[in-house]
């Protein structure tokens, strides 16, 4: 039912409340259901509001999960920083750790970081895939930074292991996730054991390895 408080904002102030509004919303559904599972019509219902008036505020569902994404990168990555600078031991191992348990510790985020190349850049204003690249590279370069003082690595390395680390964690975690119905399909027959994924050990041994293999 359409929350008549929900009247179209007149002023800055009120249309920020509206869009934190349908943030808020749309970050508990894709928390509680997965991100491709919820629709325009979901967010808009959990709001309060008709469709027709969210689309005031956003494009599309895309966009509003777009600007979750966007959020996330800003929050990973100033957990992960001050992870990195607070460490002492900068071996592979341990580095590997910081990241992937930075990442497995926002299962949202990891959602968000499969769907984002998949659709969520795809039905979005080229300025909102802007604003969002030019987020997530801000944050490459200052997690990157961090990886340099501590390992030694060039530009390029950095960026891949950044790159690594989001893409898999999102794959991952998409793998880990199959429904319930399927993941006990997968523990009631032993044949299909090796499709239960376990993404943070998966993604720390990954990370270990490649971080092994470069040389600062």
């Amino acid at each position: 039912m359409t929350d008549t408080r929900f009247q179209r904002a007149r002023s800055d102030e009120a249309k920020h409340q509206r869009e934190q509004a349908i943030l808020t919303a749309a970050s508990a559904l894709g928390a509680e259901r997965g991100i491709r599972s919820v629709t325009l019509t979901d967010i808009a219902a959990r709001v309060g509001m008709h469709k027709s008036a969210l689309l005031r505020y956003f494009e599309t569902r895309e966009q509003i999960f777009l600007r979750l994404t966007a959020a996330g990168w800003r929050d990973w990555g100033s957990a992960l920083r001050a992870a990195l600078q607070a460490m002492t031991d900068a071996s592979p191992e341990r580095l590997a750790h910081e990241v992937a348990t930075s990442l497995v510790a926002r299962p949202m985020f990891c959602d968000l970081l499969a769907q984002a190349p998949l659709n969520l850049e795809r039905n979005v204003s080229l300025e909102s895939v802007r604003e969002f690249k030019l987020i997530t590279l801000e944050e490459v370069d200052a997690i990157g930074a961090e990886l340099t003082r501590l390992r030694g690595l060039s530009e390029q390395q950095r960026v891949d292991v950044i790159a690594t680390a989001t893409s898999m964690a999102g794959a991952l975690w998409q793998m880990a996730t199959p429904g319930p119905e399927v993941e006990a399909l997968y523990r009631s027959d032993p044949r299909l054991g090796h499709a239960i994924v376990e993404v943070g050990p998966r993604l720390e041994r990954v990370l270990t390895a490649l971080l092994t293999g470069m040389r600062g």
